[in-house]
């Protein structure tokens, strides 16, 4: 049985809390986001290969950057979200390992040419991170709209224009607007999502 400050989490982190799509007129400061990412990293990824790059657009010309990338449907929640966290992951992640994974001295060599591998590794490991700043973001009593909706080769010519980083996707934070809430959509049961064997 839970207690109650564990049901209180769960509430926190997965029950109660919504994707948004409308944002309050109040800031996320510079302190939080720091915050933000001091929990995201310690999420465990493979061989701490770390992929994520994240990049925190607050101000309108960071924004204006962003929106000719945009689903029509992405514009206005975005304008008015006080952070849109570009999620993306760093191809050339285990040029890091020697000081992420020191125990294994020669770990880049398992990249190395191995270009199948290292985008399947990146982009995997990128997305659980991406998830994890989600988590973190709700721990710290923010809400989250994570988004799809966009022309990732645009995104990647504005912001990652050396070619190694790409878009994953991308998170508006912030304090929802709880009046722009959709309805929570069916979720599938253990019996279809699930297998014992």
């Amino acid at each position: 049985m839970l207690n109650t400050q564990s049901a209180s989490t769960l509430d926190t982190l997965f029950r109660t809390a919504r994707s948004h799509n409308g944002w309050l007129d109040k800031p996320v400061t510079d302190e939080q986001v720091r915050a933000l990412y001091d929990l995201t990293k310690y999420g465990p990824t493979s061989m701490n290969t770390s992929p994520a790059r994240f990049v925190f657009l607050r101000t309108p010309e960071a924004k204006a950057r962003l929106l000719p990338a945009l689903a029509p449907g992405n514009i206005d929640k975005t304008l008015t979200a006080p952070v849109c966290v570009i999620v993306a992951y760093d191809r050339r992640f285990y040029n890091r390992l020697p000081a992420l994974f020191p125990h294994h001295s020669d770990a880049r060599t398992i990249f190395d040419g191995k270009e199948d591998l290292i985008e399947s590794t990146a982009f995997r490991n990128g997305s659980l991170q991406g998830a994890y700043l989600i988590l973190a973001a709700r721990a710290l009593g923010l809400d989250c709209g994570p988004m799809s909706g966009f022309d990732p080769q645009r995104i990647n010519d504005e912001f990652f224009p050396g070619g190694d980083v790409k878009v994953n996707f991308l998170c508006n934070i912030g304090y929802g607007d709880p009046g722009k809430v959709f309805e929570r959509l069916p979720r599938l049961s253990f019996d279809v999502a699930c297998s014992l064997l």
